[in-house]
């Protein structure tokens, strides 16, 4: 099954990017992106937006703005909820409408980017006022800063239990390119930064939990001695990486992609599952593909192309329902003019995988 969501043109704006999607603590599926007024331009007016759909993503409800500043931009969705609580946060970024990014990571622009968070009681219907966390995850020799995109994550299998861990990336001053996570351990009250990774030639990110409770940070490549996605490892939580990497089968064309928990491995040793997309490529945006693991990421041996043509940013969700388990695929398609949704039975995705 796949359904538009967002189509450029639509409800006055030029065009959709930058796809969030999250299950809500009700079951309900959030698509969140960002609404750019008058281009498809990084820069200039953009507003955060948000679509609802309580049918496991067959229709999707009115669209919705999340953060409206006027004519400057606020982007970067990364949405990660808080089971605990429960409650659904959403980190962005913003800067002026006028400074685009060379401007900000050369210093030369009238502000500079910051860092955001917003949340919902409700399930993403309504959205409390954003408020600024740019002093606790931002270091000062830091130029250009972007939150996720895509999904942050709530552990569960670590010591750290509990806490939410938010993919980020930064350029540093000399130019210097590097991801990093931030974090908070009291329900999203206070953020905090997190470990850098000790490579650069990275940014754009998304991290998932493995099963003896390790993360695994997974980022754009712009190291193009080998043109596939980086890897990098925490046994702390995210507080600092190691073993950082290509992952060779996961090649790109230097695009975002996302990476997901699908199952945890079962108590009577049924493997786990973690679901890998982006555009499989090591040249053009295009051929969106959903990849399987069933080791943690050791190795994909489950591909299945969801869309043949230019395809780009996506974000990855597990589906609720009669047959969770699922995969929720929400991707760029066609030169940016839609913004995709896409649901595959795990059945049908692990059927790729031929045997040995």
């Amino acid at each position: 099954m796949q359904t538009d969501v967002f189509t450029s043109g639509q409800d006055g704006y030029a065009a959709y990017r930058i796809p969030s999607l999250v299950l809500a603590p009700d079951d309900s599926l959030l698509a969140i992106c960002e609404a750019r007024r008058n281009s498809k331009s990084d820069t200039g007016d953009i507003d955060l937006v948000v679509k609802q759909s309580t049918d496991g993503g067959k229709t999707w409800g009115k669209q919705r703005v999340i953060w409206d500043d006027g004519e400057n931009t606020c982007g970067n969705p990364c949405a990660v909820v808080e089971n605990l609580t429960p409650r659904v946060f959403l980190l962005m970024t913003h800067n002026l409408g006028g400074d685009n990014e060379k401007e900000i990571k050369d210093r030369t622009a009238q502000g500079t980017r910051t860092v955001w968070v917003t949340s919902s009681d409700d399930h993403g219907r309504t959205w409390a006022k954003p408020r600024e966390i740019t002093a606790d995850v931002k270091r000062d020799d830091w130029t250009w800063y972007a939150t996720g995109p895509g999904c942050g994550i709530q552990l569960s299998q670590s010591s750290a239990a509990g806490r939410m861990v938010v993919p980020c990336d930064h350029n540093t001053v000399d130019g210097k390119r590097f991801a990093h996570v931030i974090a908070s351990d009291d329900h999203g009250r206070t953020w905090c930064l997190g470990g850098v990774t000790q490579g650069d030639e990275v940014n754009e990110c998304e991290v998932v939990e493995l099963a003896d409770g390790q993360l695994l940070l997974n980022m754009r490549n712009y190291d193009r001695s080998t043109p596939a996605r980086q890897i990098a490892f925490s046994k702390t939580g995210g507080d600092g990486w190691y073993d950082q990497r290509h992952d060779a089968v996961l090649v790109e064309p230097i695009c975002q992609a996302s990476i997901r928990r699908i199952e945890f491995p079962g108590r009577d040793g049924e493997p786990g599952l973690i679901a890998f997309s982006n555009p499989a490529s090591t040249d053009k945006r295009q051929r969106m593909t959903l990849r399987g693991s069933l080791d943690d990421g050791q190795t994909w041996p489950a591909e299945l192309v969801l869309y043949e043509g230019s395809s780009a940013y996506s974000c990855l969700a597990r589906m609720p329902g009669v047959t969770p388990g699922d995969i929720g695929c929400l991707y760029e398609a066609d030169d940016y003019g839609r913004i995709v949704f896409a649901r595959v039975p795990q059945a049908a995705l692990l059927a790729t995988i031929v045997a040995p």
